[in-house]
């Protein structure tokens, strides 16, 4: 059953057309991927799921639902939390108070402190720095702060852009240890934006492949980790 479908999305940066006819469908419960290289569209589609630019052609239809037109407010209350490329964490804030400001639209506080709870023994090392100001992390440490400001809000999909970028090989493995684990036993949907081809589809289930704002290729993971010359072709593997 899908719980994000996007069709033929349009979407412009002035003059420029950043997404020509997108067409994806992600399934609830799945991990998919985003890949394609620098400037294939791949952020422009998050930002145009999240509400942060608004499409100028296509539909996107999420739970039954369209989003087109909702702000980014109304769409993370709907259930959809986007944690972007750089992190964007709140520097000057502690570990606890970021991961706080992720439950800003949700007033349940019983099950806040739970998730709270949860999220600190999912990422240990924020646990450890609970008390510490944002800024005074590391960057793996500051993305697993993003990612859990993000589950923070309870979303049926999380949006997650480049969460491997500038990050050691041992670091990235956790952090998708853990995004595994946040699918596997939370039934948390993820789509998953990554320059890093063959992590993104070791953990994925399905793939799609932007290339100048169009998929260019989709398939089974499994298929396209295999397939050498959509790695060589598209993402200068």
């Amino acid at each position: 059953m899908s719980l994000l479908k996007l069709n033929a999305l349009e979407a412009s940066y002035g003059a420029v057309r950043a997404l020509q006819g997108i067409t994806i469908d992600v399934p609830e419960g799945a991990i998919v991927a985003l890949l394609g290289a620098n400037g294939a569209g791949k952020s422009s589609t998050l930002k145009a799921i999240s509400g942060m630019v608004k499409p100028t052609a296509g539909n996107i239809e999420f739970a039954g639902q369209s989003l087109n037109g909702k702000t980014p407010n109304q769409i993370v209350r709907m259930g959809i939390a986007h944690v972007p490329e750089g992190r964007k964490i709140f520097k000057d804030l502690t570990v606890s108070e970021n991961l706080r400001m992720g439950a800003y639209s949700r007033s349940d506080k019983a099950a806040i402190a739970e998730d709270l709870e949860m999220v600190l023994e999912l990422f240990p090392r924020l646990q450890e720095r609970a008390k510490q100001l944002g800024g005074s992390l590391s960057g793996g440490e500051q993305q697993m702060l993003a990612i859990g400001r993000g589950i923070m809000a309870r979303p049926k999909l999380l949006l997650l852009d480049e969460p491997s970028l500038g990050l050691a090989p041992l670091i990235i493995s956790d952090i998708f240890a853990t995004l595994r684990k946040i699918n596997q036993e939370k039934g948390m949907t993820l789509l998953v934006v990554e320059q890093n081809a063959n992590i993104a589809l070791k953990n994925a289930g399905y793939g799609y492949v932007l290339q100048v704002g169009r998929v260019a290729v989709e398939g089974q993971a499994t298929e396209l980790r295999e397939n050498k010359e959509v790695i060589e072709s598209y993402m200068g593997g």
